[in-house]
């Protein structure tokens, strides 16, 4: 154990965000942060080697507590082999979103774990070095093949670009100080592996050119603060056609947050959530309530959220020494 935890009991509690990844055109590269909702985790040093979940709460019963099969467990152990540790880790995780939301669960998990332990080491690690840990985490329930846009918005905060996923490759984008989001989720469960299988393996060249087109268009739209731009670059024409057939009133969904002054609306993530930008918190208040409204209205049960662009990423809210 390092020189400076011997014979201290050290405690961090931690917050990791939400994340809402695809983002219209950047299907497996655009991800940004939400200030809520998020997991919190607990984690305290041990002077026994290995990794012990010891609670979960919110989604118990659903997710194991056997370290090598959560996500958050196989973070911490990629990152204390690495450390060669000679100490352990006890952790307890509170659950404070939806899994399988298109929200970035399991990514939250990852990250919160990396993180907490990091900050009680003085941070011996930089936010690359801890994504390729919480990878090995995320591994554990999106299998081999790992897509970053989710992870890596929980980690680094604010907006990413994911360039290349190997080697990773994380570009910040800068946002606009009164860019806000609204999502809405209906309390239905999309696998993830269900929907990436609806894909369409090859696409049409003008298909594609749109695609592309509306990427750059995003990315320039954030950098210049062009909201006009941002409105029509804030489409999808590979995966939302494909996808929103899941969705229940996905269209309607979309039509009444454009009619209530959103810039765009699509998918998060994988869905079922459906996120809306607008620019101030007025308005996407505005256009949540009027979200929810219709969602209950058709008696489907849901959460809805309202946040700016988190671009802290994850946060310590208590440290304990004693």
């Amino acid at each position: 154990m390092p020189a400076e935890l011997k014979y201290k009991k050290i405690r961090i509690r931690v917050f990791a965000p939400a994340t809402v990844a695809n983002v219209g055109s950047g299907f497996d590269i655009f991800g940004f942060a939400l200030n809520t909702p998020g997991d919190e985790l607990l984690l305290q040093v041990t002077t026994r080697p290995g990794v012990k979940i010891s609670r979960i709460t919110g989604e118990d019963g659903q997710l194991p507590r056997a370290a090598e099969k959560n996500t958050a467990g196989g973070s911490i152990m990629a990152m204390l082999q690495d450390l060669g540790a000679d100490f352990g880790v006890q952790m307890e995780l509170y659950k404070k979103m939806p899994i399988g939301s298109g929200l970035g669960s399991s990514a939250a998990s990852a990250v919160a774990s990396v993180f907490a332990l990091n900050s009680i080491l003085k941070k011996p690690f930089g936010r690359e070095e801890l994504l390729t840990f919480a990878i090995e985490g995320e591994k554990i329930a999106s299998g081999a093949s790992v897509h970053l846009d989710n992870i890596a918005a929980c980690l680094y905060g604010g907006f990413v670009l994911v360039r290349s996923r190997k080697p990773p490759d994380i570009i910040s984008i800068p946002t606009p100080q009164d860019l806000y989001c609204t999502v809405i989720h209906p309390r239905i469960e999309i696998k993830t592996s269900m929907s990436r299988q609806m894909l369409r393996n090859q696409i049409p060249l003008e298909t594609a050119i749109t695609q592309w087109g509306n990427v750059g268009g995003m990315i320039t739209a954030l950098f210049k603060k062009d909201y006009n731009l941002l409105s029509r670059s804030l489409k999808d024409v590979v995966a939302e056609p494909v996808r929103s057939i899941l969705i229940p009133h996905f269209q309607e969904l979309n039509d009444l947050a454009i009619r209530n002054g959103a810039l765009g609306c699509s998918i998060a993530g994988s869905g079922p959530s459906v996120f809306a930008l607008s620019a101030g918190k007025s308005t996407a208040k505005k256009i949540g309530l009027a979200l929810q409204k219709f969602l209950s209205g058709q008696q489907i049960e849901n959460d809805l959220y309202i946040s700016a662009i988190n671009q802290a990423g994850p946060k310590i809210i208590k440290l304990e020494k004693k």
